[in-house]
């Protein structure tokens, strides 16, 4: 029965996609979308993927998203990898206080720092710039916690014997525990990578030039410029195309988002 239930769920949730992935193919639907959905392409044609790369800079779009997501992901792991280690193995006095601190950073929704955040750039100067990506990255509570959790599963004793050996803390973290890190480090790139690269809203506020626009940026702007009513199949194979990347880091990362919540026994 659970698998029948899985199964249904699994198909309702696909479908969407099945549906866009054969609009994006269909040629007849460059204008109108036909009603009910059309789960197989009536003029079968790449025109769609063609006519998308010609009237849309996607290779460019991709480019910059790539630029921003591994600078993103660069700063935030580190971050996240740096605190939760201090907050697990380095015992210091207010460490929870610290923690405590930094989860309720997480409780305050974005709508809230995006304003102040944003006259905050804009007084330094860094609008338009992919900087106004990377600073907010160093905070990563979420990150923290996780990176904490799975630190704590791992010896102490290791640490020890670095120190023994005279390693300093930065080299007991870089040689030692940031090795076996790799599963949380993964899991961290996959929500990282799919959060930044589905990201509107913050590009849309601190990007003005079209050259800096990140793909999702861009898709909107070539909605928002032609409308979607008059070239749908073109928006499906445009938006399919941006769905790639996402899809190849995810399928390569998967397996290491279930070693690292075995590990650190967190519970989903």
């Amino acid at each position: 029965m659970l698998l029948i239930l899985l199964t249904i769920g699994s198909f309702v949730m696909i479908l969407p996609l099945i549906w866009m992935l054969s609009t994006s193919f269909d040629w007849s639907a460059r204008l109108e979308i036909g009603f009910p959905p059309r789960f197989w392409p009536e003029d079968p044609s790449l025109k769609n993927y063609k006519a998308a790369f010609t009237n849309v800079p996607m290779l460019k779009y991709i480019f910059n998203s790539l630029v921003v997501s591994a600078g993103v992901i660069g700063v935030s792991v580190m971050s996240a990898l740096l605190s939760g280690y201090a907050l697990s193995k380095i015992r210091f006095r207010g460490s929870n206080l610290v923690l405590v601190l930094a989860l309720s950073t997480i409780m305050i929704p974005f709508e809230m720092t995006m304003i102040p955040q944003f006259l905050l750039f804009s007084k330094i100067n860094l609008i338009d710039s992919y900087w106004a990506f990377y600073l907010p990255a160093l905070n990563y509570a979420f990150g923290t916690f996780l990176a904490k959790a799975f630190i704590d599963q791992l010896p102490s004793g290791l640490r020890e014997a670095g120190v023994i050996d005279g390693a300093n803390e930065f080299t007991v973290f870089g040689k030692i525990y940031f090795p076996i890190c790799t599963p949380i480090v993964a899991t961290l790139v996959i929500l990282l990578f799919l959060g930044v690269w589905n990201d509107l809203l913050w590009p849309l506020l601190v990007l003005k030039s079209a050259s800096k626009f990140t793909i999702q940026l861009g898709l909107a702007m070539f909605t928002y410029n032609n409308g979607i009513n008059r070239f749908p199949s073109i928006i499906m194979a445009a938006t399919i195309v941006s769905l790639v990347p996402v899809i190849f880091v995810y399928l390569f990362l998967q397996r290491y988002i279930i070693e690292s919540i075995a590990l650190s026994g967190i519970k989903q």
